[in-house]
C-alpha cells in the first residue's frame, strides 16, 4: 500500500483575502474598517454571536466570521447607545476578525465608531442570513481544507477525474497529451494540487502559474489551451480514479481479471488504483481511457469483472 499523505491544513486567512476571493458570489462590501482587512480568520467555519450580545461569552467562537442578521439587529437596536458600545467593545476584545450584515442592515453608529477606533472591518451583503451562511460555509470550507500536492497529471476524461502518476520519464505528459488530442481535458499537469473537501471529495487543481501549459519531453513547454482550444483546460476536477503507469519489469504480475480493486491513499481516502505497465507498442492513452470508462460503468453499478465472474461460475455450476 501507498504512503499515506500528508495533511497541510490552512492556519488562517485574512479578511481582505476573503473578501477579494469572494465578494462577487456573496455579494460583499465593505462599509468601515478598511484599514483592519488584516485581521485574520482562525477557524474554518462561520457563527452567529446571538449569546454573545447579551454578554455571555462562554464557549464564543471569536475565531470564526462572526454574521449578523435580523435577530441580532433587532436586538442590538433595542439597546442603547452606550451598551451597543460596550457589547462590541467586548467582541473586539476577544479579537473577532470581522462583523458581517446580511440583507443589507446599516451598522448603528456606535458600530461605525468603533469600526473606526479600533480598525474593525464591517461588511455588507444583501443576502438573507441563511443564505450567507450557507453559502459563505462553502467558501470558507475551500479555504480551510487539508491539502496536498502530489507528483501527477490530473485529467477529465469523459467526466471521470483521473490521477496518472509514475516515475519522471516514464511518459505521463506525452500519454495526457494524446487523451487531450482525443478530446479530453487537462486540469494539472506533472504536480496536481489536491484538496480534501467536506471531507468526503478530493478536488485536484493546477498551480496558478502553470495553468493550461505542458512540459513534453523533447518538445518543450505547450500552452494547451492555445493548441487545442479552450475546452481542454478545467480549473478544476473531483479525482475518481488513480492509474499508476509502471515500467517493465522482469517477474512483474499484471492484473488479468480486474476481481480485485486496488486503492491509493489522498488525505486519508481511498481512491479505486490500477497500475499500468509500460511497454513499447502500447497505447497507453487508450489503456488509461478505457480505466476511466471501467471506473464509470462502476461508479454507475456495473462491474464488467464481477459480472463475468458470476456468468462463469453460474455456467459452472449448471454443467456440474
Amino acid at each position: 500500500m501507498p504512503k499515506q499523505s500528508k495533511r497541510r491544513q490552512t492556519g488562517s486567512i485574512t479578511v481582505e483575502h476573503f473578501f477579494e476571493a469572494y465578494k462577487d458570489r456573496l455579494k460583499m462590501e465593505v462599509v468601515a474598517g478598511e484599514k483592519g482587512l488584516h485581521r485574520t480568520i482562525r477557524e474554518g467555519s462561520i457563527n452567529r454571536p446571538a449569546l454573545a450580545l447579551t454578554g455571555f461569552f462562554k464557549y464564543f467562537a471569536n475565531k470564526r466570521l462572526q454574521v449578523l442578521g435580523a435577530a441580532e439587529m433587532t436586538y442590538l437596536r433595542s439597546m442603547s447607545q452606550e451598551d451597543q458600545y460596550s457589547i462590541i467593545n467586548q467582541l473586539v476584545d476577544r479579537s473577532i476578525p470581522c462583523l458581517v450584515f446580511s440583507r443589507n442592515f446599516n451598522p448603528t453608529k456606535p458600530m461605525l465608531q468603533i469600526a473606526k477606533e479600533r480598525r474593525l472591518p464591517l461588511l455588507r451583503t444583501p443576502l438573507i442570513t441563511m443564505n450567507f451562511v450557507n453559502a459563505a460555509t462553502l467558501c470558507i470550507d475551500n479555504e480551510f481544507a487539508p491539502t496536498t500536492t502530489k507528483h501527477g497529471t490530473t485529467m477529465d476524461i469523459k467526466g471521470i477525474g483521473v490521477l496518472i502518476r509514475g516515475d519522471s520519464g516514464v511518459g505521463k505528459s506525452e500519454c495526457a497529451l494524446a487523451l487531450i488530442e482525443r478530446g479530453h481535458s487537462l486540469v494539472a499537469d506533472d504536480l496536481s494540487r489536491i484538496k480534501l473537501l467536506d471531507e468526503r471529495e478530493l478536488m485536484a487543481s493546477s498551480m496558478e502559474l502553470n495553468r493550461g501549459y505542458m512540459e513534453c519531453r523533447g518538445l518543450g513547454i505547450i500552452n494547451v489551451a492555445y493548441m487545442f482550444g479552450v475546452r481542454s483546460v478545467r480549473l478544476q476536477k473531483r479525482i475518481d480514479l488513480v492509474v499508476s503507469l509502471m515500467e517493465m519489469v522482469p517477474g512483474a504480475v499484471e492484473e488479468r481479471t480486474g476481481l480485485e480493486q486496488g486503492l491509493f491513499d489522498i488525505l486519508g481516502i481511498s481512491v479505486p488504483h490500477v497500475e499500468i505497465y509500460v511497454r513499447p507498442g502500447r497505447d497507453l492513452a487508450r489503456l488509461v481511457e478505457v480505466a476511466a470508462l471501467v471506473q464509470a460503468l462502476k461508479i454507475m453499478g456495473h462491474d464488467s469483472a464481477v459480472e463475468f465472474n458470476e456468468q462463469l461460475i453460474a455456467h459452472m455450476a449448471k454443467n456440474e
